[in-house]
């Protein structure tokens, strides 16, 4: 049995699966080990456009693997707070592989997202969720803090900083409807048009200029880094100009609106 399916169900978007439904998705090493393998994969997939990850069955990712959370060869020979070390970098570096993904990545949380599913949800640039799904940072529940995964930089972000510390000061479910409310989800549909919608707006996003939606990612998540809007700014004029200096895509827009047809960009 494969624990991360990769699949493409439309042309140009790829999908992305973890296949453990009986613990949930859990975040054992023998799914994040070729989950992250998949991520980098995809990544250099010229032909993908757009990323969806989802998990199979009930939940999304349930976090840690609280019942087996396997056993590397990398962790031979080390003791126990070197075997933490090892293991939580393979953990962050699922994180950052989604960050860095070329294509933009749309989670589609078609279930609870728990610890480090909260986590692996918020990496991800556009997150539509199942009306079944629900957010918990389930460390500070578990006498630990709820601070993992880059979850305390991510948080704050999406939502302010007062409803961040709130939440993960006090462990609380945050159901479907109140993340969308708040800024966590994008929107939330029946479980069964999830899969459908996503695929909707990736379709949207792929009637663009492939590099176009690659800067205007890379320009967003560069943003939120931002030391200040002077900076910034000449880092997106940059950007902007790179692109409509060194392809036709603009004129090609122009021309299309005049004939009343989609652009058919070319980079």
């Amino acid at each position: 049995m494969s624990f991360v399916i990769v699949e493409k169900p439309h042309p140009y978007i790829t999908q992305i699966t973890l296949n453990r439904p009986d613990r949930m998705n859990a975040m054992a090493f023998d799914v994040m080990v070729p989950f992250k393998k998949a991520l980098e994969e995809v990544s250099f997939d010229n032909e993908t456009r757009v990323v969806i990850v989802t998990g199979t069955g009930a939940g999304f990712c349930s976090g840690a693997d609280l019942e087996d959370p396997g056993w590397m060869d990398i962790f031979d020979g080390l003791t126990v707070p070197g075997i933490a070390r090892r293991a939580m970098r393979i953990l962050d570096d699922v994180i950052k592989a989604i960050h860095s993904m070329h294509q933009p990545v749309i989670g589609a949380i078609n279930g609870p997202a728990i610890g480090g599913g909260f986590c692996l949800a918020m990496a991800t640039d556009i997150r539509i969720a199942s009306d079944t799904a629900y957010f918990r940072p389930a460390g500070i529940n578990n006498g630990l803090t709820s601070a993992e995964l880059g979850l305390s930089y991510l948080l704050p972000r999406a939502i302010g900083t007062s409803r961040a510390f709130e939440i993960m000061l006090t462990g609380r479910d945050v159901d479907a409807e109140e993340a969308q409310e708040i800024g966590i989800v994008s929107r939330v549909v029946h479980p069964r048009r999830l899969l459908d919608e996503c695929y909707a707006v990736a379709r949207r996003i792929n009637g663009y200029s492939q590099l176009g939606v690659e800067l205007s990612k890379q320009m967003l998540w560069a943003g939120i880094d931002a030391g200040s809007l002077h900076s910034h700014m000449n880092h997106e004029g940059h950007a902007q100009l790179f692109v409509r200096m060194t392809t036709k895509n603009f004129e090609e827009a122009i021309q299309a609106r005049r004939e009343g047809r989609s652009p058919n960009y070319e980079d």
